[in-house]
């Protein structure tokens, strides 16, 4: 069979078994909707959180800007994945504790104002769009190629699916569809590694294979021979690094702190029924994700490798068929400029006649490399997965925004329970229809929105939550004051030099040379100054905020032992 009767295969089980886990798990109550009736185990917690936090731009893009960028794409493997480490330690466990079903809610309840309420809803609300942007781009990528439609077609299509298991599940029927997809797409990541990593360097072992030698040239070590074919092409040696090393710091640092401040991974923590949960099933989370990050890699070096010696100065005309489909959908692009029928790739722009997207890597890997076709169907499966499983969670997060924190909080506090998960429902359907539209209008390749997102959680969510529970000095005035601040600079420097909305700018013009994917950590420090300012000069918390904060920090019953000891 060819590889599209396979991905029709393989892609329609999949959606099969999400609809009919939706159809199970369907949410009869808010609570259900909002955090699975806060009785999932820590295991399958830890699997759904994985899944939700490995969307495409973990599955599809960061092998992609890893294997272009070499060293310096390494920021987005270290971000992400110290991200979880913070979050286990910092906040799931105390957040878990405090009991409400959303950030804003934490927010609201800490800071004793609607005020901060509604600040934290439109900052999940510009965090979770912009993150759902990357989700969708990614799910038309697959479909463009693997089905043979256009981006924009695959796109509504990815966006019916998700609809319908997250607004007829709510929180519950996702979580259960998240397991599901973590385990389609940890095999859609690691066979086609386990297949590659044997046919160059006789390891089963990716992760081992990265150092190996080759088995075609056995006194050569696979990175030895990527820096080579990338310094003959006139680019940087594979394993060099071009960023300043601050650029470096900055963007690592603001995806770890973005990771920790992510509504819709948040919000995971509170679907466990004890606090103790809440910080096992982080770290369960951190051993599945550490499956796939281990490995990437692995997969860009081995991407990157097949890809140069497959395409680089040979003829146009004797191209694979996985060329000539993947410039169907423009995300590779030759050009001719010596009129010599074969295609040049090199470091110099004005010679080079061929463009990659970084998005395609992790996808086209497997034909690369003549992996049998229900591989090559099985990593379009994954990639979907990756994709509808976060825009799912980032979804919920939009509407319960909405319903509970917006409508039921605030303007309409006497709506019964029937009609606030009709208005989670019917926000649902209006952030979907949003989501697609960004995904057919992306701004930019799919890890670099996502990194947006992280930047911009970075910039309001961390510091209000962080110093929400560990400073109990810190009042409305300084929250809100803080975020507003944090998010206005971080908007401004992405439309600066992202959009060069305010007139064309250079690498060169950004501040202190830290680029818009880094700068949520300069926002960060300006959210935390701001915050901190502010609150020293304003009146504190009333004191029942302030004890319920410090108990936040103590486990059920410790001080009572304390006084008794």
């Amino acid at each position: 069979m060819d590889v599209q009767i396979w991905t029709y295969i393989i892609v329609g089980l999949s959606f099969a078994l999400y609809i009919s886990i939706a159809l199970w798990s369907r949410a009869a109550s808010t609570r259900e909707f909002y955090v699975a009736g806060g009785g999932v185990p820590a295991i399958a917690n830890g699997m759904a959180t994985a899944a939700d936090w490995m969307s495409a731009a973990s599955f599809i893009s960061m092998a992609g800007i890893i294997s272009f960028a070499g060293y310096d794409g390494s920021v987005y493997l270290m971000g992400w994945t110290g991200g979880y480490v913070l979050l286990a330690l910092l906040l799931a466990p105390y957040l878990r504790k405090f009991g409400k079903y959303t950030v804003p809610d934490f927010i609201g309840e800490r800071y004793y104002s609607n005020t901060a309420r509604t600040v934290a809803v439109i900052c999940a609300l510009f965090v979770s769009f912009t993150y759902v942007a990357g989700q969708m781009r990614g799910v038309g990528i697959v479909f463009s190629r693997f089905l043979e439609v256009d981006i924009h077609t695959g796109v509504i299509v990815g966006m019916f699916i998700v609809l319908f298991y997250a607004v007829l599940g709510g929180m519950k029927g996702i979580t259960y569809t998240q397991v599901a997809q973590y385990i389609i797409l940890i095999f859609a990541y690691m066979i086609p590694a386990i297949f590659i990593s044997i046919q160059l360097t006789g390891n089963p072992i990716p992760q081992l294979g990265f150092g190996s030698t080759l088995t075609s040239e056995p006194q050569v070590y696979l990175l030895d021979k990527l820096d080579g074919l990338n310094r003959e092409l006139g680019f940087t040696a594979y394993t060099d690094g071009s960023k300043p090393l601050i650029d470096v710091f900055a963007i690592t640092f603001a995806l770890m702190v973005g990771t920790a401040g992510l509504p819709h991974v948040i919000v995971r923590f509170f679907t466990v029924p004890k606090v103790r949960d809440a910080r096992s099933s982080a770290g369960y989370a951190l051993l599945f994700i550490a499956i796939l990050y281990t490995t990437a890699p692995a997969v860009a070096a081995f991407a990157r490798t097949n890809l140069i010696q497959t395409v680089s100065n040979q003829p146009y005309a004797l191209m694979p068929d996985w060329f000539k489909k993947w410039e169907k959908t423009e995300l590779i692009k030759f050009e001719d400029k010596n009129n010599d029928g074969k295609i040049q790739y090199l470091a110099d722009k004005e010679k080079n006649e061929l463009k990659i997207d970084n998005d395609i890597i992790v996808l086209a890997n497997p034909e690369i490399a003549k992996l049998p076709n229900w591989v090559i169907a099985l990593v379009a499966a994954g990639g979907l997965a990756a994709a509808l499983s976060t825009a799912a969670g980032l979804l919920l997060v939009i509407s319960s925004a909405i319903s509970h924190d917006l409508l039921k909080k605030q303007f309409l506090p006497n709506i019964s329970e029937k009609q606030e998960l009709l208005a989670a429902r019917t926000a649902s359907v209006f952030a979907v229809v949003v989501a697609g539209y960004f995904g057919i209008n992306p701004p930019g390749f799919v890890a670099a929105v996502v990194a947006l997102a992280f930047g911009l959680a970075a910039a309001s969510f961390f510091p209000a939550i962080v110093m929400g529970i560990f400073y109990k000095r810190m009042n409305k005035e300084g929250a809100v004051a803080g975020m507003v601040g944090g998010l206005l600079l971080m908007i401004y420097y992405i439309l600066a030099f992202k959009f060069h909305a305010f007139g064309e700018t250079t690498p060169q013009d950004w501040w202190w040379g830290i680029s818009p994917e880094g700068f949520g950590t300069v926002a960060m420090c300006a959210n935390f100054l701001i915050a901190f300012v502010v609150s020293a000069l304003t009146p504190p918390p009333p004191v029942r905020v302030q004890n319920l904060t410090e108990s936040m920090r103590y486990p059920k019953g410790a001080k009572a032992a304390a006084v008794q000891h």
